[in-house]
C-alpha cells in the first residue's frame, strides 16, 4: 500500500492547474471539496483536543466535502470498493440487526444517531477529492503538535503540586488534559503523537524546522506518559514497541529485533528507578491486583473493579454466546448481573465492562467480536498496509488500548479511533486503488 502522505500528482483536483476566481471554478476544479475535507480534518484534530462541539461537526463537514465532489458518481464507486469502508459500514449494520432483540429503545436510538460516523468518516475519505499530500501532512502535524502542547500543559498542571499529584497515583487517579479530555484516550494520543512525529519527521515534503519540531513533540509525547505514570499509556507504548521488535524478528532482523528490546527493557528500567510516579503506579497496580485476589473490599480501587466487570461479563457472554445481549443492552444486562454476584462493590462503584473486544462479545456475541477482529486484523494480514508504518503504530495502539478500556463507548475515544481509521486506513487503501488504476509509466 503507497503512502498516502506521497500522493501521486494525477489524483490531485481536476483541475490541477492553478484556477482562480468563483466558487463555481473552485467546484468544477474539486478544490472546493478538497478544501471541505481539509477543514473537516482539521476540526477533528481540534475536537479531539478538547472541544466536542468540533468533533461533532467534524463529519457532517466531510459528507459536505462528499456532496460537492463533481465527480461524485465516481467517488461514491470508490466507496463501495472500499474494503475498509465496507468492513465500518457492517459494524454499523450489526447494530441495525440488534433491533430485533433490543429492549432498550431509547439507548438503541441514541446509539444509531452516535454510531453514524461509522459511515460518514469512511465516506468522506473515500468519495470527496482526496487530501494532498500537502495537507495531510499538515493534519497529521496539527495533531503530534497539538498533542504535544496539551500535554506541556498538563504536564505543568502536575509540576504547580508534584506532591499532591503523586499522592492521588497512591490511590489510582490520574490528571486529565489541560483541556479536559479523560486521562485514559488523552494518554492513546500522546503515544499515536509520539510514533506520528517519528514518522513525519521523514517526510521529504517537512522541512527542516517543521521535522525538529515533530521530532521534538513526538519525543515530549512520550516523556509525558512516563513523567505523568498514564498506566494505559505506558501500556499501550511499551505493547506497540514489544510488536514492532517481533515483527522484526520474524522477518529475521535480528539485531535491529534485538535492539529495541533492549531499549524497551532499558526505557523501564530508568523509568522505574528515577520516576517516582512510575513506582507508585506499580505498586498500586499491584496491591489493587491482590485486593481482587483475595477478595478484600475493593470499592476504592479502580483495577480491582475493573477485573471484577470482566468476569461478569465473561458470565453473560456464556450466556447469549452467539448474538449477545444486544449492544444497546449490555449496561443494563451488566448491572443486572451485578444485582446477582456484586463482589462486595456498591451499585454507585460498578463499572462497565472497560475491554472493548469483551463489549462486543456481550453485546453481540461471537458475530459482533468476529467483525470487529476483521475490522482491526485486517489491514495487518494484508502485505502492503502492513508496511505503513502509519496505519501499523495506529492499530497496534488502539488494539492494545482496547485491551483495558471500552474506547468506543467513549465519545472522544470512539472519535479518535474512527478519525485515525479514515485518515489512515481508508485513505490508504483509496490511494491504493487509485494507484493501481493508473496506466504504467513508459520505461
Amino acid at each position: 500500500m503507497s503512502n498516502p502522505f506521497r500522493r501521486p500528482a494525477a489524483e490531485s483536483p481536476v483541475g490541477s492547474q492553478r484556477q482562480t476566481g468563483s466558487l463555481q471554478a473552485l467546484y468544477h476544479c474539486g478544490r472546493l471539496s478538497q478544501y471541505l475535507l481539509w477543514l473537516a480534518c482539521g476540526a477533528g484534530v481540534v475536537g479531539l483536543l478538547g472541544s466536542r462541539a468540533l468533533i461533532a461537526l467534524s463529519p457532517v463537514v466531510g459528507v459536505g466535502a462528499v456532496l460537492l465532489n463533481p465527480n461524485l458518481r465516481a467517488g461514491l464507486r470508490h466507496y463501495a470498493r472500499n474494503g475498509a469502508a465496507r468492513r465500518a459500514a457492517l459494524l454499523y449494520a450489526l447494530l441495525l440487526v440488534s433491533a430485533l432483540y433490543t429492549t432498550d429503545w431509547a439507548e438503541w436510538r441514541h446509539e444509531i444517531y452516535r454510531w453514524l460516523p461509522w459511515l460518514a468518516v469512511p465516506l468522506a475519505f473515500t468519495a470527496a477529492v482526496p487530501l494532498s499530500a500537502r495537507q495531510r501532512l499538515a493534519v497529521g502535524s496539527l495533531f503530534v503538535l497539538g498533542t504535544a502542547l496539551v500535554g506541556i500543559g498538563t504536564l505543568g498542571q502536575y509540576l504547580l503540586n508534584p506532591a499532591a499529584a503523586n499522592e492521588a497515583f497512591r490511590v489510582s487517579q490520574n490528571l486529565p488534559s489541560s483541556m479536559g479530555v479523560s486521562h485514559i484516550p488523552f494518554s492513546v494520543m500522546l503515544v499515536l503523537a509520539g510514533f506520528g512525529g517519528l514518522y513525519l519527521r521523514r517526510e521529504p515534503l517537512a522541512g527542516p524546522g517543521l521535522r525538529g519540531a515533530l521530532a521534538t513533540a513526538g519525543g515530549v509525547g512520550i516523556v509525558i506518559v512516563h513523567v505523568l505514570a498514564y498506566r494505559t499509556g505506558l501500556l499501550v507504548f511499551y505493547g506497540a514497541l514489544a510488536a514492532e521488535a517481533l515483527r522484526l524478528l520474524f522477518r529475521r532482523r535480528l539485531r535491529l529485533g534485538l535492539a529495541l528490546l533492549l531499549l524497551m527493557a532499558g526505557a523501564a528500567t530508568v523509568a522505574y528507578q528515577t520516576l517516582e510516579p512510575v513506582r507508585r503506579r506499580v505498586g498500586v497496580t499491584l496491591y489493587d491486583v491482590d485486593q481482587f485476589q483475595q477478595g478484600r473490599d475493593i470499592n476504592q480501587y479502580s483495577l480491582s473493579r475493573r477485573l471484577a466487570a470482566w468476569e461478569t461479563a465473561a458470565l453473560l457472554a456464556r450466556q447469549h454466546p452467539w448474538l449477545g445481549v444486544g449492544l444497546a443492552d449490555a449496561k443494563a444486562a451488566m448491572m443486572g448481573q451485578y444485582n446477582w454476584r456484586d463482589y462486595g462493590v456498591r451499585p454507585q462503584n460498578r463499572v462497565m465492562i472497560h475491554n472493548q473486544y469483551l463489549h462486543f462479545l456481550v453485546g453481540s456475541g461471537v458475530l459482533g467480536l468476529g467483525l470487529w477482529l476483521l475490522l482491526l486484523s485486517r489491514p495487518l494480514l494484508q502485505p502492503a498496509p502492513r508496511r505503513n508504518p502509519y496505519i501499523r503504530s495506529f492499530l497496534l495502539v488502539m488494539a492494545a488500548a482496547m485491551l483495558v478500556d471500552s474506547l468506543l463507548q467513549v465519545q472522544i475515544g470512539y472519535n479518535l479511533f474512527v478519525f485515525g481509521y479514515g485518515f489512515l486506513v481508508v485513505a490508504a487503501e483509496r490511494h491504493q486503488q487509485f494507484s493501481q488504476s493508473l496506466p504504467p509509466r513508459p520505461a
